[in-house]
């Protein structure tokens, strides 16, 4: 009888291990397949960009109000720039100034330039005016300074001032277009205007704050510097369409809406590679924002969101808000989509979905300074496949010491004051990373951490696995993760979930190297580890 009531224990024990191994098996085939069917869904690089735009916009949906955003209307009129007397091989600036002047005048419609190769100075876009870029031109811009002056009001690196401005730029206008299948050149790489823009520090300290911004005047006079002009610039405007056109040898940031409402950006093709600090569409203190089926190849970040810098950005208040980044390609550029690290004003309300990274550094990234102030909230990735030389996931709120000087140092938490930045409130979902340096890499502020990031339904292959400091409310859940490194460092990180994810490396195990006073709450939940080795 006794043997008997052993082997009945015995037994209720096997069936109690063996049921609990059906259910951790069936969480993680339920887990396994959640994910495969999510990431499905996810567009390969033959899917978006350029060569896929739709003619029509599709309905825009996003997590936060957002406007059906609508393409302008422009009357049935046109001048084409050969009825004024245009000649290939000359500069022609005043016959397209004049043609958008005469068009915006009479009320609207479109200016044409035509198939071949045309040259110009800056042109000043008006309200119910589309500059129409037809199939075989080509518009190269000059590379002299004086074709830029006088100067004009713009918005350099998130501070105010008078300068160039843009190639195409225009100021407090509606209803505005540049169209086409035609292509833009920037400046010859060897001209005056590039040789001469500031090099001598960061901006903050070369511009005053504290000087009106009528006063703070580069004009390139006497061998001073300017400071370069951005391809597309409209500043203070209304209801704008950028639509087909492609973009090379940009002299600045190629694509840049400032103080702008509803805006369309949509079939644009971007080649700036090689270009310091050719960002491809860079949103600035903007709202109502659509990018869609664009394809960018870039000397810098690809797509960004800022919205002023420091002690002038905060001065002018004008966040960045409400934008959707929808069936993009990132062919190459520093970040594939960039938060910062111009944050004075705050960014909230971004949506970027089903985009694909192919060879950029980072993939999702975030760049601040403790003296850029604001920020950020509500960032949501979705259906998004990377193909990374640097980190997936990357928040950079220090910076460097050749920057921002001591301020980079982590360590002592400072006060928090205006120019304090922080980021919160970060959701990925359905995500797969094919190759990258590192999964997430996260440099937070002590004093105003990075906090709450969800990353969930995602599949992961990177060389590094997750670096942290000064890090809040995290959760990784049903993912899988390959790696080559197999450890976790940690430091001065609380409320970090991994939940039914599945760690595969070489080893087969995790190194938890965690330190700092204020680590606490870090949690694996059904958690799995495999080993890569044969």
């Amino acid at each position: 009888m006794e043997k008997m009531k052993v082997s009945t224990t015995r037994f209720n024990a096997g069936i109690a291990v063996l049921f609990s191994g059906i259910i951790f098996l069936l969480i993680n085939c339920s887990t396994s397949k959640l994910v495969n069917n999510s990431l499905n869904r996810i567009p390969t690089k033959e899917q978006v960009g350029a060569l896929v735009i739709p003619k029509e916009i599709a309905p825009i949906k996003a997590p936060f109000p957002m406007p059906q955003l609508i393409k302008p209307v422009f009357p049935d009129k046109s001048v084409n720039i050969l009825e004024k007397q245009a000649e290939e091989g000359k500069l022609i600036t005043k016959i397209i100034q004049q043609a958008i002047d005469e068009i915006h005048q009479s009320g609207g419609g479109t200016v044409v330039i035509p198939k071949g190769k045309w040259f110009t100075g800056r042109i000043s876009l008006k309200s119910f005016v589309n500059l129409h870029i037809e199939a075989g031109a080509e518009l190269h811009f000059s590379g002299e300074i004086k074709d830029y002056l006088p100067a004009v009001f713009t918005r350099n690196e998130g501070i105010e001032l008078m300068s160039l401005g843009a190639c195409i730029y225009a100021n407090g206008q509606e209803n505005i277009a540049i169209t086409g299948k035609g292509k833009l050149v920037g400046p010859p790489l060897n001209s005056p205007l590039r040789k001469r823009f500031m090099n001598v520090g960061v901006i903050e300290d070369v511009v005053p704050h504290d000087k009106p911004v009528s006063e703070r005047v580069y004009e390139g006079h006497n061998n001073e510097f300017i400071f370069l002009p951005m391809f597309i610039s409209p500043i203070n405007c209304k209801n704008i369409l950028i639509e087909g056109i492609s973009l090379e040898q940009t002299p600045f940031w190629n694509i840049v809406p400032v103080y702008c409402d509803s805006v369309i950006i949509r079939g644009v093709t971007v080649n700036s590679i090689g270009i310091p600090r050719g960002d491809g569409i860079d949103i600035e203190s903007s709202r109502n924002v659509l990018i869609e089926y664009c394809t960018l190849s870039c000397g810098d970040d690809c797509f960004t969101m800022k919205a002023g810098r420091g002690e002038d950005g905060l001065r002018v208040n004008k966040p960045t808000e409400n934008v959707v980044v929808r069936f993009c390609l990132a062919k190459e550029g520093h970040g594939g989509i960039t938060v910062g690290s111009e944050t004075a004003a705050g960014i909230n309300n971004l949506y970027v979905h089903d985009t694909v990274f192919d060879d950029t550094g980072v993939g999702i990234r975030f760049k601040t300074r403790r003296p850029r102030g604001g920020g950020g909230q509500n960032y949501y990735y979705e259906r998004i496949r990377m193909n990374l030389r640097d980190e997936a996931f990357r928040w950079d709120m220090l910076g460097s010491p050749m920057h921002v000087g001591k301020l980079a140092q982590r360590l002592p938490a400072l006060p928090i004051n205006k120019l304090t930045p922080s980021f919160n409130n970060t959701f990925a979902k359905d995500i797969i990373v094919e190759k990258a340096k590192a999964f997430v890499r996260i440099e937070g502020i002590p004093e105003t951490p990075m906090t709450n990031f969800t990353l969930e339904n995602a599949l992961i292959n990177s060389k590094k696995l997750f670096t942290a400091h000064d890090a809040r409310q995290i959760n990784i859940k049903n993912t899988k993760i390959t790696s080559q490194d197999n450890v976790i460092k940690l430091e001065d990180v609380r409320d970090l979930t991994f939940d039914k994810v599945t760690f595969s490396n070489p080893k087969g195990d995790l190194i938890k190297d965690f330190s700092g006073p204020e680590m606490k709450n870090i949690q694996f939940i059904k958690v799995k580890n495999e080993s890569t080795s044969p």
